[in-house]
């Protein structure tokens, strides 16, 4: 689905002006690109408009500490009169901080297919490479200032989500605003790749581990299912094998893989899924999860729900064999 109602941005610009108190939230188990559009979203608006007071919220990931700190609040101090932003996330399900109760007015920016309309004004663009794509589209169509900081963490979410402009989302619109942004803010390269992908050895043994451990069908999906004794004996933890799972593009074998990590703290497997071109979300919304045509996810209770989605994938490969 495409949505981009007319003057988004000035809309979306216009809510921002008006609250003296702004929230900005993204999904449960983020990613690059979640951390990185909430923080320079923050950033920006702090930059433009320094008397508001604007927060970053949701749990700290340790290894994303490199795009800034998030902010501490809870409900209780914050006025009637506050504006949520949610970013890169379809439903409020999936918000990692608070319900929806409480705000003056919400507003979603996200790039995932739009399942139903769940804010007062939503920015949804599924032909988006990634969330801090549009955060960057909307700073330059409201000429919104922003400095060498903030211009690196957008580059640095456009580039994860896009994993590195391979994946089909990429569009000339993606490679014109990267340009954009390393023309205007001049920042080196390097030291941003070095954040996002630098592992240690361990991580590494890991992903040796998977590859000799997938089971692969005859349709060629593959998967493996991941828990804490694993976890343990490589030194990692349950979101190491999310952050590795767009790794595997490229083995020839594969049309789709479904990485199941168990997640102790939360009681729930957690599952990644990638495809080649193998639709596979609308197999995922059926199994409490969603997410884009060929990168999709789903958070299950049972080792029998694991099965049963990880049949219904392979019988989807099957399908289109």
């Amino acid at each position: 689905m495409y949505m981009i109602k007319k003057n988004i941005h000035k809309q979306i610009l216009k809510k921002i002006k008006e609250y003296d108190e702004i929230v900005i939230a993204r999904h449960i188990g983020p990613d690059p690109d979640a951390i990185s559009s909430e923080i320079a979203l923050r950033d920006i608006i702090r930059l433009n408009f320094p008397k508001k007071k604007v927060y970053a919220v949701g749990n700290e990931v340790s290894r994303f500490r490199y795009f800034g700190n998030l902010d501490k609040i809870s409900s209780s101090e914050l006025s009637n009169n506050t504006l949520m932003i949610i970013l890169d996330v379809p439903r409020w399900d999936r918000v990692d901080y608070m319900k929806k109760e409480g705000f003056a007015y919400t507003i979603k920016i996200d790039h995932h297919p739009c399942e139903e309309q769940v804010c007062d004004l939503e920015l949804v663009d599924d032909t988006s490479a990634s969330t801090t794509q549009l955060i960057t589209e909307f700073i330059y169509e409201t000429k919104l200032k922003i400095n060498k900081n903030i211009a690196e963490n957008l580059f640095c979410g456009i580039v994860s989500d896009s994993d590195r402009f391979l994946l089909s989302y990429t569009t000339p619109k993606t490679l014109m605003l990267v340009s954009k942004l390393l023309e205007d803010y001049k920042f080196e390269l390097m030291p941003l790749y070095n954040n996002l992908y630098e592992r240690p050895l361990d991580e590494r043994k890991f992903e040796s581990y998977i590859i000799n451990n997938i089971d692969i069908t005859e349709n060629g999906f593959g998967s493996i299912i991941l828990d804490n004794k694993i976890f343990k004996l490589f030194n990692v933890d349950s979101a190491t094998a999310s952050n590795m799972v767009n790794d595997f593009n490229f083995i020839k074998e594969l049309k789709v893989w479904a990485f199941a990590s168990w997640d102790e703290r939360n009681n729930i497997f957690k599952v990644n899924i990638r495809s080649r071109g193998t639709q596979i979300n609308e197999v995922a919304e059926k199994f409490n999860g969603g997410g884009h045509k060929f990168a999709s996810g789903a958070r299950l209770q049972t080792l029998d729900e694991v099965k049963a989605l990880f049949k219904a994938l392979d019988d989807v490969c099957k399908e289109n064999k």
